[in-house]
């Protein structure tokens, strides 16, 4: 087995908590097209927090690259599909049902929604809960990874690829911006990906100036993307945003992960590490839409019932990392790993017939 990072366990918690951040302080979960913000008095501070979710995709490149070592495309998919897909189908649901029972009139849920969300694109219906648009960045991801590894291109080529993929990424941005592009590439965040790719490649003791190079180029990109996305922001909100915050910000979450992924032990107990690594997936799952119809059901929302609100929240996801993520991931793995040795071994009996 793989050692872990324990640092980035920290950096995830901290990442997702800077989305709380976002949605409670700023943005809100939306219903009835109207959104619903329970401290807008911090504002000015929380409106920056949605950089926790481009964090998460340097992470995301990184923990992919290391992932991928050693693996075949298939053994890539099946432990992608299982750290992500049964966490989310549990979280949705929570969610769909507190929507469907406790959010009354603002807030509204149906069985085919619940229905869409189970491919987590949600296709002709919307998202049970909207951070659920940063899954399928991460799904469209781990298909190219597993694509590549197929070809046998990841781990040979991967300097070419992501010079490829920040120069299509630039160039679209700068040009057309075509929205397919977007999708199809990840255009928007191919220099946060890329960056975490790269730190993986540092990490096993890459100096070469081509790394150093591509590393520079990923950086530049990421923070250029950071504020070209200001545009939506700005139209969707109507809100300000200072560009030199949002760069600045990015630069130095960059350079904490990097700074991260070096760190080999930390001066604390590592399954406390371990736990709050694991709970922020379903936290992140969890805390907008369900933190807010819980919201709804008190009369005076304040501090106290906002931060008692998250910790309810949290302590739910922790539950779910400790007695139904890590069991169910592990039946998961084993038989969809017993269906790929099968088809394996059925495909190779003809030939050696």
């Amino acid at each position: 087995m793989k050692a872990r990072v324990p640092a980035l366990d920290l950096l995830r918690l901290v990442a997702v908590l800077g989305v709380v951040l976002f949605h409670y302080g700023f943005r809100g979960p939306t219903g009835l097209e109207q959104t619903y913000v329970a401290l807008p008095e911090l504002a000015a501070f929380a409106r920056y927090g949605f950089l926790g979710v481009p964090v998460f995709f340097v992470i995301s490149g990184f923990v992919i690259a290391y992932s991928a070592e050693g693996r075949t495309a298939t053994e890539f998919a099946i432990a992608r599909f299982v750290r992500i897909y049964p966490t989310f189908v549990l979280c949705m649901t929570v969610t769909f049902l507190a929507v469907l029972l406790l959010g009354g009139s603002r807030f509204q849920a149906s069985l085919g929604q619940w229905t869409a969300n189970l491919v987590i694109a949600a296709p002709g219906s919307r998202y049970v809960d909207s951070a659920y648009w940063s899954l399928v960045l991460e799904a469209v991801f781990y298909a190219w990874v597993a694509l590549f590894i197929r070809l046998g291109l990841f781990q040979r080529r991967s300097d070419i690829l992501v010079a490829a993929w920040l120069g299509i990424s630039l160039l679209n941005e700068m040009t057309l911006d075509a929205t397919w592009i977007c999708k199809l590439l990840l255009a928007d965040y191919s220099g946060f990906f890329a960056t975490g790719i790269l730190l993986y490649e540092l990490r096993k003791g890459r100096r070469d100036a081509a790394l150093q190079c591509l590393l520079a180029g990923s950086v530049m990109t990421a923070v250029y993307q950071s504020v070209h996305n200001l545009d939506w922001l700005r139209a969707e909100t109507g809100a300000s945003f200072d560009d030199l915050i949002v760069g600045a910000i990015c630069l130095v979450s960059i350079l904490i992960v990097m700074l991260a992924t070096r760190i080999r032990e930390l001066p604390m107990s590592s399954s406390l590490v371990l736990g709050l690594g694991g709970l922020t997936y379903p936290l992140y799952l969890l805390h907008q839409q369900l933190g807010y119809v819980v919201l709804l059901r008190i009369d005076d929302v304040t501090t106290t019932s906002v931060v008692l609100a998250v910790l309810g929240v949290g302590a739910l996801s922790w539950a779910i990392w400790q007695f139904f993520e890590k069991p169910v991931q592990r039946a998961v793995k084993s038989v969809l790993t017993g269906i790929a040795h099968e088809r394996h071994h059925a495909k190779r009996v003809p030939s050696s017939a």
